[in-house]
């Protein structure tokens, strides 16, 4: 066994375990990262004026207020941040206002007047007297939104951000994606309104760190509870999509602070909500019973049902989103094409299913039967309306069309519950039922309804507090709450193991299989070019999607962290030394060893030439061991009986970065794949690993950089950009 030392960029102190060092050969199994040495320490010398410091007692207060208001740090700045989050709730309310107004307006132009009289009514006419009109008005609004997002796309290309022009500019693409009838929904534009507000007013205080964070949550709760009349299911939304990621991310953040601001901005938002729009709620809830609690298992197994749905929807849309950046590729079709491609298919699978098209919730009433004289729809025809919102929805979104998930995971949620009510009633329910259970009492098919609503809502958006609160708020009955959570828990855990499960997947396809001793650079050379393609394109689909709704990326880095902070690369904060093992025949025992001696969690599996081919990680060692129980000595047991066990799931390589990636950017990518470290490969040759970087050295290279601009403003009375 042999530790191979070989000089670097730094300075570290160098210890040899057990291992002697040697030159590298292909007999070692365990060695290091090649270890930094010979370079001085640096010095820090801060060098100050009098005048760049403040003479005088006059210029030093007036220094110390002016920093005191840049920081929100000041006497009366909690107060200061409180009055600002309700001016966000006003502003947002009033903004939700007129976006919906607009969708209403451009609804009522496009279809004069058929979404009053609803889908089913498409279903009794000659197609011959409907098909142009169904098939080109969601067309036409892919038109207009593929201008506005070449627009869009002009103003940004010299920002990180959308401009207000820009955003303006999108949710006026939103109205018209959802007032041509497109199958997406208003709620993600309504929460994207309130954190856009919530970063105005950030930006005009010069406000960063928690104020910053507490203005993003106090927006988001704005946007959903004046975009569904619900303002406790707001702040349940800004809790789980803005406050507990940003707990998690870092420990600092506080939840209490800023819950008071969350409350009043939501509830605010709210009343200018009802105030523009009327108190009605988003859909008129049918009457339903609940009949026995020994129809509790029924909902369990809804919640298994739903959430498989979720994962199909989530499944479809990234198949979609791959399809769609292939064809543009191959083809060289401008992407300002696909939004017209994309209401084209919609249209055109609207002349069947008329109830695809985005027309309000006035369709949700049709599905639970909630409207005057609404003909029902049949359990197959159910089932087919959830196959075919599902590919309707992924095409809107992959296309670039503008919109949310919250309503289509709806119209999916209450058509997957009401056609399982549909089929119990057959089984279970009624004089002609094919199975007589005499304590078995099954409900209407409406009460399904609305609890696969909610269940489908977490499965698609990982907001299960979210989707209770909701449709509680909504209901107002208590007897929902019991079947609810456990449908809800159940739906979500589905969706987010399958999550998980694909991201391990996706993972695997992009590496070389860990028991071969093959190079890992003959292996990837002619898939992985369609791999990254496929990862990036992932990873930015995800974090637009969840941006919009998901409880994953409302959260903003930008709230943490100054512009300065952002602009680093991964090259600033990686860690260039590691342990790797090269060696499917090294004994556990030494892997412990060099993860208690280094205090390293995990060692990183290359081939002989330093490429990446996986990472045996201290979890997968008990995992292994609490699962097989191993009883042969530990002294033979090998990294190879790990990695090729099981599934096969262990050892497989992280997502990737390399060192001119953005920090921000590994960190996101850190967040949607749930880990908490990733390998970085070098960036001039393929798949060449030169280090790893975890939340560790991302938190202190973003601080150090955040502390290095508060004191350049210190000493040259500069004030920073936020």
């Amino acid at each position: 066994m042999a530790l191979l030392l070989v000089p670097c960029s730094f300075s570290l102190p160098i210890r040899s375990l057990q291992f002697t060092r040697t030159h590298a050969t292909s007999s070692k199994r365990i060695r290091r990262s090649p270890q930094p040495i010979g370079r001085r320490r640096s010095q820090l010398r801060l060098a100050a004026t009098g005048s760049q410091l403040g003479d005088g007692d006059g210029e030093e207060e007036e220094e110390e207020e002016r920093r005191g208001r840049q920081r929100g740090r000041g006497r009366g700045g909690d107060n200061y941040v409180t009055l600002t989050a309700c001016a966000v709730g006003l502003f947002t309310g009033l903004a939700v206002v007129l976006f919906n107004y607009a969708v209403h307006e451009i609804r009522d132009l496009t279809w004069d007047g058929i979404p009053l009289r609803g889908a089913s009514w498409l279903r009794e006419e000659p197609i011959q007297n409907i098909w142009q009109r169904v098939v080109f008005v969601p067309a036409f609004g892919g038109v207009v939104v593929g201008i506005l997002n070449s627009l869009r796309s002009y103003l940004k290309k010299d920002s990180k951000e959308d401009t207000l022009p820009g955003g303006v500019l999108k949710a006026i693409a939103a109205s018209v994606t959802l007032g041509t009838g497109n199958s997406l929904g208003p709620e993600g534009p309504s929460v994207e309104i309130g954190s856009t507000i919530a970063k105005g007013f950030g930006n005009l205080f010069q406000w960063s760190g928690g104020k910053r964070l507490s203005l993003i949550a106090a927006g988001s709760a704005a946007g959903i509870s004046s975009g569904f009349n619900a303002a406790v299911a707001g702040c349940f939304f800004a809790v789980e999509s803005v406050l507990w990621p940003s707990s998690a991310a870092d420990s600092s953040s506080s939840l209490p602070n800023a819950t008071p601001i969350v409350i009043l901005s939501s509830v605010i938002a709210s009343v200018i909500s009802e105030i523009g729009l009327g108190s009605d709620p988003a859909f008129v809830v049918p009457q339903y019973d609940f009949r026995s609690p020994t129809e509790l298992p029924l909902y369990l197994l809804l919640g298994i049902l739903c959430g498989l749905v979720s994962v199909a929807l989530t499944s479809c849309t990234s198949l979609s989103v791959e399809a769609v950046e292939r064809l543009h590729q191959k083809t060289g079709l401008s992407k300002a094409v696909f939004p017209a491609l994309g209401g084209l298919c919609v249209g055109i699978m609207a002349l069947k299913y008329p109830e695809v098209l985005y027309w309000g919730f006035e369709n949700v009433d049709i599905l639970l039967e909630s409207r005057p004289f609404t003909a029902p729809l049949s359990a197959p025809v159910l089932f087919q309306l959830v196959g075919v919102k599902i590919v309707a929805t992924s095409l809107c979104r992959a296309s670039g069309l503008v919109g949310g998930y919250y309503a289509p995971s709806i119209f999916i949620g209450g058509a997957t519950g009401m056609a399982y009510g549909r089929f119990l009633g057959i089984l279970f329910g009624g004089p002609g039922a094919m199975i007589h259970l005499p304590l078995l009492e099954v409900a209407s098919p409406q009460a399904y309804g609305l609890v696969g609503m909610a269940a489908t809502l977490a499965g698609v958006c990982q907001v299960p507090l979210t989707s209770v609160l909701l449709l509680f708020e909504l209901t107002q009955d208590y007897r929902i709450v019991l079947p609810l959570l456990g449908t809800v828990g159940i739906s979500s855990w589905i969706s987010s193991s399958w999550q998980k499960r694909s991201i391990d997947y996706t993972t695997k396809a992009k590496y070389t299989p860990m028991p071969g001793n093959g190079n890992a650079k003959q292996s990837n050379t002619g898939s992985n070019n369609t791999a990254q393609v496929r990862a990036r394109k992932s990873d930015e689909d995800e974090e637009e999607l969840c941006t919009l709704e998901s409880s994953l990326c409302v959260y903003d880095e930008e709230a943490e962290f100054s512009d300065v902070a952002l602009s680093l690369n991964v090259s600033e904060a990686m860690k260039r030394r590691y342990e790797s093992v090269v060696s499917m025949e090294t004994p556990i025992v030494q892997v412990l060893n060099v993860m208690m001696e280094e205090k390293q969690p995990f060692v990183v599996i290359t081939s002989n030439d330093n490429f990446l081919l996986g990472m045996l990680t201290l979890n997968d060692i008990l995992e292994f061991i609490a699962a097989t129980r191993q009883s042969r000595e530990t002294s033979k047991l090998m990294v190879r009986d790990i990695c090729i066990s099981g599934d096969g799931s262990r050892c497989r390589a992280r997502p990737y970065v390399t060192p001119d990636m953005r920090l921000v950017e590994a960190q996101n990518m850190m967040n949607s794949h749930r880990v908490d470290y990733i390998p970085v490969v070098s960036s001039h040759k393929e798949l060449s690993l030169v280090g790893y970087i975890d939340r560790e050295s991302i938190s202190t290279a973003l601080r150090a950089s955040a502390a290095k601009e508060l004191l350049s403003t210190s000493l040259t009375g500069r004030v920073p950009k936020t």
